[in-house]
């Protein structure tokens, strides 16, 4: 599958949108099947934001590259972060991001999510994640047990000092549940209201191994999956008893 992830520049909306129009254009001018935008890539934490205009931008977006599953990373809705899939014009599903980011005061800005989510897209089985989810392995692999997820994606918006915490996040992710894990992070915010450098975009496949580009298109071939020397699924051991025993007086 032909992946593409941009590196997106958060400024005014009218301008984020459409730099989003030319990069789904791109995208599909390179045969690519799905195209993933950052967490709050429209609007940052503290921008514009005017949810009928973006959905509808969404939509015709997606329209105009029917085969193209479109990722548009995140937005503030109903007191959610919530990531929105669309496919032909139409909305697929939605994830609201479960593990919100204390220490930028999202517990304050949203509500946590109260579902993991996954879809069938052709022979591939996307589990979806946003930023710091990332850091909760038991989402990954619940998506995995129950689902047999074979790509995760992870849209973002993780600070550059960051960037290699981000990436061990995500390869750990690709290695222990046997998938290729997809991260796509915001490049950077100067929207009027916040400053910020973004983390890098990273692919790994699900041997850990980082799937390489020139530009922005990333080519992820299920041929590896079958590479994977240990399968974690399959020899999954359900253990519900946990012991801890104190030593010494």
């Amino acid at each position: 599958m032909r992946v593409y992830l941009p590196r997106f520049f958060v400024a005014a909306l009218p301008e984020n949108l459409a730099r989003m129009e030319a990069d789904v254009a791109e995208a599909a001018s390179l045969d690519c099947e799905m195209i993933v935008f950052p967490e709050m890539f429209l609007t940052g934490y503290h921008g514009q934001s005017e949810l009928p205009l973006m959905h509808r931008a969404f939509a015709e977006a997606s329209a105009s590259c029917p085969g193209m599953l479109c990722v548009f990373g995140a937005v503030s809705e109903e007191r959610r972060n919530r990531l929105w899939v669309y496919l032909a014009g139409d909305a697929v599903t939605h994830y609201d991001k479960v593990h919100l980011f204390r220490p930028n005061g999202e517990h304050t800005m949203w509500q946590a999510g109260q579902r993991y989510c996954a879809l069938e897209w052709g022979l591939w089985r996307i589990g979806l994640m946003t930023c710091n989810d990332v850091r909760f392995s038991e989402q990954a692999r619940a998506l995995k047990l129950r689902h047999d997820i074979n790509l995760l994606v992870c849209p973002a918006l993780w600070p550059w000092e960051r960037d290699d915490v981000w990436a061990t996040l995500l390869r750990a992710r690709a290695i222990e549940n046997g998938l290729f894990a997809v991260g796509c992070c915001v490049a950077g915010v100067d929207n009027g209201k916040e400053r910020f450098d973004g983390a890098g975009n990273h692919v790994f496949d699900p041997l850990g191994d980082t799937v390489r580009t020139a530009g922005r298109l990333y080519e992820l071939d299920p041929a590896i999956l079958d590479a994977v020397l240990v399968d974690t699924r399959a020899q999954h051991v359900d253990i519900g008893e946990v012991d801890c025993v104190k030593a010494g007086g």
